[in-house]
């Protein structure tokens, strides 16, 4: 296996899906609901369509996982975690703030992450082992020693109006004890930015694997810790993460165990 040849296609593939998804924000496009408030544009649908193409072409014995129309399991070593629009009601609505998300699992490890943002033309990457990166430039996690001068992310579920499991009471309580709390609409970018110093801690509940597949490496090889809500091993098949600068981190789970909600 190539994983030089790996991270050439996949980057390749991330940057000709977000030049698309940028060149046709704020145009006309067919915007559908999965949910009440859970959309779907055929920009999603067509980057998706660019992605595994491009990859299958490559590597036609490669798993897919993706988030509208491909999932597809052939039992090979590799699955490609794709995520074609990170950040879909932004884009929606014309909000500039969006990604794409690609992720390579091989042998049930991820081992590379990238995640690209047309907008401020920024292509984050990571191998395992091998460090984190934007635009070729190393990746820090920030030195921020305590929650209360921390700035950190989130996100809330799609089903926020009709489960108690919204992640709300988490917000509230995070609000009153670090410096600030941005709520920005793509997990994957928010892993990006703890990757890269620039907020301190994410956490979020109900994620999907191709939501932070990329993001989880990126934060790991950038120096920082990814966990589950109570502290152990975190998995892009839970539906929870903390992730964080690691400095952070004990106060973060210890806000989420005092809360006593998801």
């Amino acid at each position: 296996m190539d994983i030089n040849e790996f991270a050439a296609v996949g980057t390749e593939a991330a940057k000709q899906a977000g030049q698309y998804a940028l060149d046709r924000l704020r145009t006309d496009f067919s915007v559908e609901h999965k949910g009440t408030i859970n959309l779907v544009t055929e920009v999603d649908i067509a980057a998706e369509e660019m992605i595994v193409t491009r990859l299958q072409e490559r590597f036609p014995d490669h798993s897919i996982l993706a988030e509208e129309k491909n999932n597809e399991t052939r039992g090979g070593a590799c699955t490609w975690v794709i995520d074609p629009l990170d950040g879909t009601t932004n884009y929606a609505h014309g909000f500039p703030f969006f990604s794409v998300s690609i992720g390579l699992e091989i042998s049930g490890k991820v081992l590379l992450g990238i995640v690209y943002d047309p907008v401020r033309d920024e292509l984050f990457t990571a191998r395992k082992g091998s460090g984190a990166f934007c635009n070729n430039e190393p990746l820090h996690v920030s030195k921020t020693e305590s929650l209360n001068a921390g700035l950190l992310a989130t996100g809330f579920p799609y089903d926020i109006r009709t489960s108690e499991q919204n992640n709300l009471k988490n917000f509230c309580a995070f609000a009153l004890r670090c410096q600030g709390v941005r709520r920005t609409g793509s997990a994957a970018l928010d892993l990006c930015y703890v990757a890269a110093g620039r907020i301190d801690g994410f956490w979020e509940s109900k994620l999907n694997p191709w939501d932070c597949a990329a993001g989880y490496l990126l934060v790991s090889e950038a120096g920082g810790l990814v966990t589950d809500y109570i502290g152990g091993s975190a998995s892009i098949y839970k539906a929870e993460v903390v992730a964080s600068n690691g400095r952070i981190h004990k106060e973060m789970l210890d806000v989420i165990k005092t809360v006593g909600s998801r």
